[in-house]
């Protein structure tokens, strides 16, 4: 079999709210980047496809049933492209979910993996940073207590390296945590932060934890001290060079494919 052959399956989170506009984003870039390929989405979030089923008229399915259905059909190896933002919890789950399919898979890293890949990161929200100056930046992704929490600090880092120290990454969950870095983004002087929710998607989080009026959002805590806030509306997920990023690791998984 041709390598060109070779199926891809994205797996994404999934999410209750409206992703099928960014997860059409990504899907165009690529089908386009990948032609000749079966490209599938599937849900690793059993909780999500359980909510979403009912919601929509398509099958959403999890990860190892497509590979099972493509182990059926005669492919002997498929690439499983992760559509996470870190290799936390979510990541390693999908990797047990498939660690025991017939058919061989390869796998498509998230999309903060190498050193590389927080420096493109930085240039794919150069543009928003460069046309909000003399604010903080403050990025605020999901979170979690995997170790994977390392990502954050390492992406707050790079990116300070970037573009100055007015860069602060911050997260819903665990570390880092808002009280924290809201007390520094003040004690620096800052009165105005514009928002980047690090997230694929703007979904739940977007509106609740991150921009709703409630006393424990982060546009309240940093309206408390002071300090006003600006935003988008969407996730980082619609953005063609983080898809494009995404593209990246699905070649290099086919390239270590024994073919």
């Amino acid at each position: 079999m041709e390598k060109k052959q070779i199926p891809i399956v994205m797996a994404v989170f999934g999410t209750t709210t409206r992703a099928e506009a960014t997860y059409k984003i990504i899907d165009t870039l690529v089908k386009k980047a990948f032609d000749g390929h079966e490209i599938h989405w599937a849900y690793s979030s059993r909780m999500v496809k359980g909510l979403m089923q009912g919601k929509q008229e398509k099958t959403i399915k999890h990860p190892h049933e497509i590979l099972r259905e493509l182990q059926a059909r005669g492919h002997n190896w498929a690439v499983v492209q992760s559509v996470h933002l870190i290799g936390g919890h979510e990541f390693f789950r999908l990797l047990r979910e498939i660690r025991d399919e017939e058919i061989r898979t390869s796998i498509g890293m998230p999309l903060l993996t190498s050193p590389d890949d927080h420096i493109r990161v930085g240039r794919c929200l150069e543009p928003i940073i460069r046309a909000n100056p003399e604010k903080a930046i403050l990025l605020i992704g999901h979170g979690t207590d995997h170790p994977a929490w390392t990502a954050y600090p390492a992406l707050q880092q790079t990116l300070r390296q970037m573009f100055g120290n007015r860069i602060f990454v911050g997260a819903v969950e665990h570390f880092p945590p808002s009280e924290g870095l809201i007390a520094e983004i003040s004690a620096a002087g800052f009165k105005k932060a514009f928002l980047i929710p690090f997230l694929l998607v703007a979904g739940v989080h977007y509106h609740h934890d991150l921009m709703s009026e409630e006393k424990d959002s982060w546009r309240s805590r940093l309206h408390d001290t002071g300090i006003t806030v600006e935003t988008i509306q969407d996730g980082i997920g619609g953005m063609a060079c983080i898809g494009e990023i995404f593209c990246d690791h699905i070649q290099e998984a086919l390239d270590v494919i024994p073919l």
